[in-house]
């Protein structure tokens, strides 16, 4: 999982969206443009969101749903299952690190397709790992094997990382998946040549 950036001038904030329990015109209106601003990928799996898949809008911070504080820097779109299996543990996961926090990729580390906390003291990082289960094993499985397929697919096309991804993400967007994973791998910045969808 990536840091998850919230710029202020979102057009969730310049439009002055608010989620709206029930109301799907409206909550259509978010998730429209969470899926742009994400360019596709799920915020926490980092799996790209196809039409098929069922989606949610993720309020972070379930606490704050339906609230005056409830706002654009809480909602994040996310595979529906994700968002399913953290729905209940929010408060037997206390404190938690914010996926937004500035420190998030120091505290929370890539390390060859696991994520684990740089300091094992950090219970805000230990928190969000088993909020969020960035540690399961099948997802952590489907990383490894990922990395390794595209390892063996540069070596055998016998072109640069970059390359080889910008192919993929021209060809077909749903062939990118773990941006963090391909960054920190390849030593790539794929996210600033990953189009936003229109």
């Amino acid at each position: 999982m990536r840091r998850i950036i919230k710029v202020d001038t979102s057009l969730l904030k310049e439009n002055d969206l608010k989620y709206i329990e029930g109301n799907s015109n409206n909550n259509l209106k978010i998730s429209k443009i969470l899926y742009s601003k994400q360019k596709g990928f799920c915020a926490y799996t980092e799996e790209f969101i196809g039409r098929a898949d069922a989606k949610d809008i993720e309020h972070f911070n379930p606490t704050l749903k339906n609230t005056a504080e409830d706002s654009f820097t809480n909602w994040s779109l996310v595979k529906h299952q994700w968002n399913i299996e953290k729905s209940n543990k929010w408060n037997k996961h206390q404190p938690v690190l914010l996926p937004t926090d500035p420190s998030f990729e120091e505290r929370i580390v890539y390390d060859n397709g696991d994520y684990r906390v740089s300091d094992s003291n950090d219970v805000e990082a230990i928190n969000l790992i088993k909020l969020l289960k960035l540690d399961d094993i099948i997802l952590a499985d489907q990383r490894k094997k990922y990395i390794k397929r595209k390892t063996s697919e540069i070596e055998k096309f016998g072109v640069s990382a970059v390359d080889f991804f910008q192919i993929l993400i021209h060809d077909d967007i749903n062939q990118i998946s773990y941006i963090r994973a391909i960054q920190e791998e390849f030593q790539i910045n794929i996210w600033d040549t990953i189009p936003q969808p229109k």
